[in-house]
C-alpha cells in the first residue's frame, strides 16, 4: 500500500517552498491538484516532471475513490491546492477522509497557511482563534452563521473573494458591530497589503475602492459578557421601557435586557405588556 502526502505550497512567493516539498514531489508517483495548470508552473519553476491528476471542488467521489484506489494499490501520490495547505476550506478533506476511512498512511508536509500568515500580522489576540472559511453567498445562510457566532470572543478569521467583499462587510457591521477588522489581502505577493481599521472604516473604504485579490478578513472576537445583573423582574422591565422611550422595539429591547439579566425575553415582554 501506498502513501498519501497533504502537501503544502507557497501561497504567493514560489520562494517559500521548502526542501522536504521538494523531496516529497520528486518522490511521489502522481500529484493529485486542484488546478493542475497552477501545479505545472510550480513543477516547472523547480524542474520537477511527474504525472498531474485533476481534483477540486467538483470531482466526484468516484474520482477520489479512484486516486484512493491507486494508492491503495501501491502508488505514492501527493495532494496539493493551488496555493497553501490543502484541506482547509478545500476539496482535499474529502480524499483525506477516504484514505483515513480504508486505512491508507496519510502523511503532511506542512508549508505556508493564509490563516495563520494573517493572524500573525491582525495586530488583533492570537492566542485563540476561530477559522470560520467562505461565508455563504445566500444571504439567509449568511446571516445564520455570522449570527451564530457574534457572541464568541475569540479573534475570527474568514477568507473572501473581492467581489463578494463589499456585502460581506456591510453585514458584518449589522450583526457584528463596529469592530477592529484586519483585512490581508494577496499575502506574500508583490502587492501584499494588510489594512488594520474597524469594520464601518472597511465599509466606507471599499465603497470608494474596488477590491482586488483575495483576502483574509481578521476580526475582533465580541466583548465577553458581564455577569448578570441581580435585578427584580419589575427593575429589569424598567430597563426594557427606557429602551423603548428611546425607540427600541419591544421585541429588541427585550432581547436586549435578557441578555444582561437572569429574565428571559418572554417574560420580560409578558411584564411589559401588563401596563
Amino acid at each position: 500500500m501506498g502513501t498519501l502526502f497533504v502537501v503544502g505550497t507557497p501561497i504567493g512567493n514560489m520562494e517559500d517552498i521548502t526542501l522536504r516539498q521538494l523531496d516529497t514531489l520528486k518522490a511521489v508517483d502522481f500529484i493529485a491538484a486542484e488546478d493542475t495548470r497552477v501545479t505545472l508552473k510550480l513543477l516547472n519553476r523547480t524542474e520537477i516532471k511527474k504525472p498531474l491528476v485533476s481534483f477540486h471542488g467538483h470531482s466526484s467521489i468516484e474520482t477520489a475513490e479512484k486516486i484512493a484506489d491507486r494508492i491503495q494499490n501501491g502508488e505514492d501520490a501527493a495532494i496539493v491546492t493551488d496555493a497553501g495547505m490543502p484541506c482547509i476550506s478545500d476539496p482535499g478533506e474529502v480524499l483525506v477522509r477516504i484514505c483515513a476511512e480504508r486505512d491508507i498512511d496519510i502523511k503532511v508536509v506542512p508549508g505556508p497557511s493564509a490563516v495563520i500568515s494573517a493572524v500573525a500580522v491582525s495586530g488583533l489576540p492570537t492566542a485563540r482563534f476561530s477559522f470560520e472559511g467562505f461565508i455563504s453567498v445566500t444571504k439567509k445562510q449568511r446571516f445564520e452563521h455570522l449570527e451564530s457566532i457574534k457572541d464568541d470572543t475569540r479573534t475570527l478569521v474568514f477568507y473572501e473573494a473581492p467581489h463578494k467583499l463589499r456585502n460581506t462587510l456591510n453585514d458584518m457591521l449589522k450583526t457584528f458591530g463596529d469592530r477592529k477588522i484586519s483585512l490581508c489581502r494577496e499575502l506574500t505577493k508583490i502587492h501584499e497589503e494588510v489594512l488594520r481599521m474597524t469594520i464601518s472604516e472597511a465599509c466606507k473604504y471599499y465603497s470608494e475602492k474596488d477590491p482586488k485579490g483575495e483576502y483574509v478578513l481578521v476580526v475582533e472576537g465580541a466583548e465577553k459578557k458581564k455577569p448578570f445583573e441581580k435585578l427584580t423582574l419589575e427593575q429589569a422591565a424598567d430597563l426594557v421601557r427606557e429602551l423603548i422611550d428611546n425607540g427600541e422595539k419591544i421585541s429588541e429591547a427585550c432581547k436586549k435586557i435578557a441578555a444582561q439579566t437572569e429574565h428571559s425575553k418572554s417574560t420580560l415582554y409578558s411584564q411589559v405588556i401588563k401596563k
